[in-house]
Formats: structure tokens, C-alpha cells, sequence
């Protein structure tokens, strides 16, 4: 927990102790028929007479005094206060735990809070023992001790009730009460902590319609260090008649002397769980295992199918063929099958060399990401771009298919490198278009990837070799539909030339990447990296000068020049942080952290949340239409936006747990929060005007909670 929110709540609690002292001035005495204050006046009702050796139920019923006020649940969430009872019983009568009806979920100034408006009775039993004599048991007392609270004040109130067992009257009221009561789940559920989340398998019936669903935790001690996040994305996910359920933890400080790893965890855990359409059932969860193998999710991407992810994966892939450091190879490759001229059988020879390389590419780097998360990693799709020696392993990569394109060397049989392909060569050329298009992400994509990596593994790694289709789809087209190959051009001396046009692009990457090693490590450690590409440049130099003269026995210089390149990139020092800080922006946005979240939400105004890296070029495309705007500027000040950048160029722990709260497989990701509401996700690509005009709408609309 942030020093910021610690000292929020001690003022909270320091104010309602200080009410309650004032409770003689703020609270009238409640009178024996039950009023507790002119607030939140309650009454003492029974069911009926009770009877001996029998369960008589007796219902507290809260009435506001004005629609402003609200009471709490017993876990009454980030702030608040669970209700109090403090019975005076005949001897061997014993009251029950209250049960509750379904509470809501209000957020104020950032903090979660379980809360009943309007009206709203809880139930208590109280177990009469076998032979009690109602003549002789005398009246029943209860002193009632909650809060009563409106969206800017609190009160704490007292009623001082009593009840004759003898002379109860059934109230006719009594029935809708008791229907208004969450019903216990009939079957045990189960718990376990995984990481920085609390996981529980609720046996839920396949045929149960889910809504909205939300889990209300009644056990808000967790032991250890832990607590719930209770504003932060709960995460459902569902086979069969298996429901389960991720709330987000988040450390605490502990008091002086007491060791996290010494504090128990509990042997039960509590709750409610809220179905939806004001459905909801109550359950207890012991410790156990609870699998994610095979369980669906729910939210976002949870209600897609499978074959909807698969589909959304194909289509992503198909957009990857467009991505500016993708084309060049592509096109070059495209223009290799033309050069196999009516060769039909090559060709379907050719595209299915080039697909199987991309497919096992995406599916060895989904498998990659699916065991690190397994392992506990926090990491997403492109995640390989965070680490610094692959990115002057890709730098140098670029260096030499853009001297590859103008003709610096040859490496015969590869697709690119303007020879007749071979299927050796159309496979290694997959691979590298799909391993050069993995920093891009897209709409379709980010549907898709965000389930692979919550849905069951089998599933995920599907989903990654249909990402790999989509890629290679254009190009199984070319092979196999002659009438697509009859459309390419005619091979001829232009191709060349077209080769030679197409190292622009494939420059411009390298250049990238080059600016990229830079805002990662620095710029001692990019001159290092510029020292290996030159040497990379001059030994292709080389091979090239040696190839034209001796036309062929290359292969062991460009062993020996890959074991040299290698050998430099191990000695690269690891950059021990960034290069400094995030780059300028328009908007002066905060850095992202979960603190500074909680406390920009605090002040009860919208909040901008954006997720990028400097390797991503659709966030960068994003940041020059839609947010380094002007225009943007001026909306956010006059709607008083604030606005809060995550940088994920360096794996950052806290923006890779947030991601993956939102169900989010990698970047972009874009949230606004609406004062006192929950995160609403925008669009992955974002239009020119799109933040401007959810920056004026929030400015017209009324006033909010604070």
C-alpha cells in the first residue's frame, strides 16, 4: 500500500473516531421501539413467536432517513464500517452470524465501498434452546452500533432495541426480506494464492446465466502481507460447472515485529458472489488447488469462442503483411514466386516452405510466453523487445537485409536475396517475417492474444499458430491459385531495381532499432552496438567482394562471421537502467504506477491512461494521430484530464500486472477513467478526435461523486 493511501485512510479513521466521541451531539439515543438516529433509523422485528428447539429469525431493517444516506456490508471495503451487534439473551439462546442481501459497489474519491442504498433489512437466527419457557424468558435487548454515511460525511449511530419473545408478532413484511437474503452455495469452493492474486473456484451450474459478475469478499484479513484490491479488475473465467475467480492483492505494510511469512493465511475464505441482474449466492472456500487448465474467461475476450479467437488471430495476422518493417520482405518474397514463373508445382512447394517458417515461428514464441507466465513471468506478446541484447540482435539483423537489398551480398536460395527460392530459403525467410513483425499489434490481435493467454494452453498456442496463418495466408494464396500468380508482374530487370528501393524502408527499421538501443541502454552502449554493425557491415562487404570473384564457397565465412557477431553480442554489457526518462509529450503526463493511479482518481477528475513502448509502432503511430495533438492538449486541460503514461520499453512489473488485470496481451492499451468510475478501455487504434471528444463529453456532463 502507497504512503499516500495509508495516510488517506488514517484520516478517515481519525475523523470517524472523532465523530464518534461527538456521537452524543451528532446521534439521537435511539428509544426503546428501535430508532437508531435521525439518519439511518432501524427497527427490531421478529419472524413470529419462536418455539423451542427451533430457529427463530429476527431482522434488523434499515430505513434512511433521505436517499443520501447509505449503511455497509460486513467487509464494508476500502473504507466504511461493518456493523456491530451486541446481544443480551436468555440463557442458552444464541444468535447466528447476519446474513445479508446483495450489497452494491459505490466508489468514492477512488476507494471501493459495499454499501445498501435505500432501504434494506438483514437477517439474524438466533437458536432456541429444547424446552425453553417463552413465559419466563423476558425481553430481549440488542445495542446496534454502524454507520451511516452520504457521499461526503459519515455519522456513527446507536440503537438500543428490545423484543419480547413472548409478544412478537409476525410482520407481514417478513417474506420479501427473507427472498432479498443471498442463499448459500450448496457446494464447497476452494482458494489459493498465486502470485499477486487471490484465485477461488466457485462450483457454479453450466446453466446459470452470468451477467456482469463481481466477487463481494466477506474475509478481508488474507494474512501474510496481502490485501485485496478491491477496485482493481476482477477476472472471471468458466468451464462446465466451474466458475473462477481473480481478485487482484497488493501488499501492505505491516506493523512493527510482525514478519509477513509468520502471518497465517485463513483456513476459510468468504463471500458473496454477485451473478448479475441482482442474482447472487454466498459461499465459503477452503484452501485447495483451483486449475486454470481448460476454464475459459469470461470478460473482454471471455465471450468470444474459440473459433471467434481464432478467427480474430487469422485476421490480425493478415493486417501483420501491411507493418512498415514486415513489407519489404514480403514484397521481395511475393516477387520470388513471380520469378518461378508457371512453375505451379514450385510454387505450392515455395508458399508452404514460407508458411510452415512463419507458423513455427509464432507458435515457438506463443509456446515461449505461455510456459514464462506459467512460470510466474509477467511478461506479453513482443515481450522479446524488452531485452536489450535482442534488440541489437534485430539492429544488426536490419544492418544486413538492408545490405542484402542493395546488392552487398547474396545468400543463395534465401527469398530475399533475389535468386530462385528454394525451400530452405522460403523457410528461414518465414521465420524472419515472423519474428520481424512480432512488435506490432492490431485490433484484431489484441482480442485474440489477450485470451491465448488466460484460456486454456492448448487453446492459447491455437490461437498463436492461426496468428501465423494469417501472416502467411497471402502468400498460400499466390502458391496455390494460379490466377492471383498470372496477376504478379513479369519478371524482368526491374525487379532489381525494386530490390534496391525497397532497402529504404528496411534502413529506416535498422534506424529504429538503432534509436531504440539508445533509449534503452544509452549512449556508450548504442556506440557499441554501432561497433558491431560496422564490423557486421564490412565482413557482408567481404563475403560479397568474395562471392562475386570466387562464386561460391562462402558458407564458412558467413559461419565464422555469425560465431563473431555472436561472441560481440555476449560481450555487450547489460544496461543497468533506461537511458532516461520517457520523451517529451504535449500532454505532461504523470508516470504510471498504481499509487499514482489510486491518487489521480482521488481527486475525483477523468484520468488518461496510456500504455506504450518506443518498439511499438502502432502506439507511436497512436501518439502522432490521436494524442500529441494540440488539440488534445487544450480538451484534457479544459476538462481537467489527467493524463498518465506507462512506458513498457523495459519490463516494468507493475505495468505487466496491470495488462494482464485488463486482460490485455501487450501494448497498446488505452484507459479512461470517468471521475468515480471504473476503467473503460478505448479503442487500440485511436481516431484523430477520439480522445478530444471524450475529453468534452466528460466536461458537459453533471457533476459526479466526488
Amino acid at each position: 500500500m502507497t504512503e499516500a493511501r495509508i495516510m488517506e485512510r488514517v484520516g478517515l479513521w481519525l475523523a470517524l473516531l472523532a465523530l464518534a466521541f461527538a456521537g452524543p451531539v451528532l446521534v439521537t439515543p435511539a428509544s426503546a421501539q428501535g430508532p437508531g438516529s435521525d439518519r439511518m433509523p432501524v427497527e427490531l422485528v421478529a419472524e413470529g413467536i419462536p418455539q423451542p428447539g427451533e430457529r427463530w429469525m429476527v431482522a434488523l431493517h434499515f430505513t434512511p432517513s433521505t436517499p443520501e444516506w447509505h449503511g455497509y456490508w460486513s467487509n464494508p471495503g476500502d473504507a466504511g464500517l461493518g456493523m456491530q451487534l451486541d446481544w443480551e439473551l436468555p440463557a442458552g439462546w444464541n444468535a447466528g452470524e447476519p446474513l445479508y442481501p446483495l450489497p452494491q459497489r459505490l466508489v468514492i474519491g477512488g476507494l471501493m465501498n459495499h454499501v445498501y442504498e435505500g432501504d434494506y433489512a438483514v437477517l439474524v437466527p438466533i437458536t432456541v434452546p429444547e424446552g425453553a419457557a417463552l413465559a419466563g424468558a423476558g425481553t430481549i435487548a440488542l445495542t446496534a452500533s454502524y454507520l451511516a454515511c452520504t457521499d461526503t460525511i459519515c455519522v456513527p449511530q446507536q440503537a438500543r432495541m428490545t423484543l419480547d419473545p413472548a409478544r412478537a408478532v409476525a410482520d407481514p413484511r417478513f417474506g420479501e426480506w427473507r427472498a432479498a437474503i443471498v442463499p448459500p452455495l450448496d457446494s464447497a469452493a476452494r482458494f489459493e494464492f498465486a502470485r499477486d492474486r487471490l484465485r477461488i473456484g466457485i462450483p457454479i451450474p453450466a446453466a446459470t446465466q452470468l451477467g456482469a459478475p463481481h466477487l463481494f469478499l466477506a474475509t478481508s484479513e488474507l494474512g501474510g502481507d496481502d490485501r485485496p484490491v478491491y477496485t482493481g479488475a476482477q477476472t472471471f473465467r468458466r468451464q462446465g460447472d466451474l466458475l473462477v475467480a481473480e481478485i487482484p492483492l497488493e501488499q501492505r505494510p505491516l506493523p512493527p515485529g510482525v514478519d509477513a511469512a509468520g502471518a497465517a493465511r485463513p483456513e476459510t475464505i468468504a463471500g458473496i458472489l454477485d451473478l448479475g441482474d441482482g442474482r447472487g449466492v454466498r459461499f465459503a472456500a477452503q484452501p485447495g488447488d483451483v486449475p486454470l487448465e481448460g476454464v475459459a474467461p469470461l470478460e473482454g475476450s471471455s465471450d468470444a469462442s474459440l473459433w471467434q479467437l481464432l478467427l480474430a488471430a487469422l485476421a490480425g495476422g493478415l493486417l501483420l503483411n501491411i507493418m512498415p518493417c514486415v513489407f519489404p520482405i514480403l514484397s521481395l518474397k511475393a516477387l520470388a514466386l513471380a520469378k518461378a514463373g508457371g512453375d505451379a508445382r514450385a510454387a505450392r512447394r515455395d508458399a508452404l516452405a514460407y508458411t510452415a517458417g512463419v507458423v513455427l515461428a509464432c507458435a515457438a514464441l506463443g509456446g515461449a510466453i505461455l510456459l514464462l507466465r506459467a512460470a510466474g513471468e509477467q511478461i506479453g506478446w513482443a515481450f522479446q523487445l524488452q531485452e536489450p541484447l535482442v534488440v541489437a540482435a534485430l539492429f544488426l539483423l536490419a544492418l544486413a537485409i538492408t545490405a542484402n537489398f542493395l546488392s552487398l551480398f547474396t545468400i543463395p536460395g534465401f527469398a530475399i536475396s533475389g535468386g530462385a527460392p528454394s525451400r530452405g530459403g522460403s523457410f528461414s525467410t518465414g521465420l524472419l517475417a515472423a519474428f520481424v513483425a512480432t512488435p506490432c499489434t492490431g485490433p484484431f490481435m489484441a482480442l485474440a492474444l489477450g485470451a491465448a493467454l488466460v484460456i486454456e494452453p492448448l487453446h492459447g498456442l491455437l490461437v498463436f499458430v492461426a496468428l501465423g496463418a494469417g501472416l502467411a495466408l497471402p502468400f498460400l494464396l499466390v502458391g496455390f491459385v494460379p490466377a492471383i500468380r498470372r496477376r504478379l508482374p513479369r519478371p524482368g530487370a526491374w525487379m532489381e531495381q525494386f530490390r534496391r528501393w525497397m532497402a529504404l524502408p528496411m534502413g529506416l527499421t535498422a534506424a529504429a532499432l538503432g534509436w531504440l538501443a539508445w533509449r534503452i541502454g544509452g549512449g556508450e552502449w548504442l556506440a557499441l552496438v554501432l561497433v558491431l554493425g560496422a564490423a557486421a557491415i564490412g565482413g557482408l562487404a567481404l563475403i560479397g567482394l568474395f562471392q562475386r570473384r570466387a562464386r561460391g564457397g562462402t558458407l564458412p565465412l558467413f559461419a565464422a562471421l555469425l560465431a563473431a557477431l555472436a561472441l560481440g553480442l555476449a560481450l555487450l554489457p547489460e544496461p543497468e537502467t533506461p537511458a532516461g526518462e520517457a520523451g517529451a509529450s504535449l500532454l505532461d503526463p504523470v508516470a504510471f504506477s498504481d499509487a499514482a493511479l489510486a491518487e489521480a482518481r482521488g481527486l475525483g477528475r477523468p484520468v488518461f491512461v496510456w500504455f506504450t513502448a518506443d518498439w511499438c509502432v502502432t502506439c507511436k503511430v497512436n501518439e502522432r494521430v490521436a494524442i500529441e495533438r494540440e488539440t488534445t492538449r487544450a480538451a484534457f486541460e479544459q476538462a481537467g484530464v489527467i493524463a498518465m503514461r506507462a512506458d513498457w520499453t523495459r519490463r516494468d512489473e507493475e505495468i505487466s500486472r496491470m495488462l494482464t488485470r485488463q486482460g490485455a496481451a501487450g501494448v497498446p492499451l488505452y484507459l479512461w477513467y470517468a471521475p468515480g468510475e471504473e476503467a473503460e478501455q478505448l479503442p487500440q487504434v485511436l481516431t484523430p478526435d477520439l480522445l478530444v471528444q471524450r475529453a468534452q463529453a466528460t466536461d458537459r456532463s453533471p457533476p459526479r461523486r466526488p
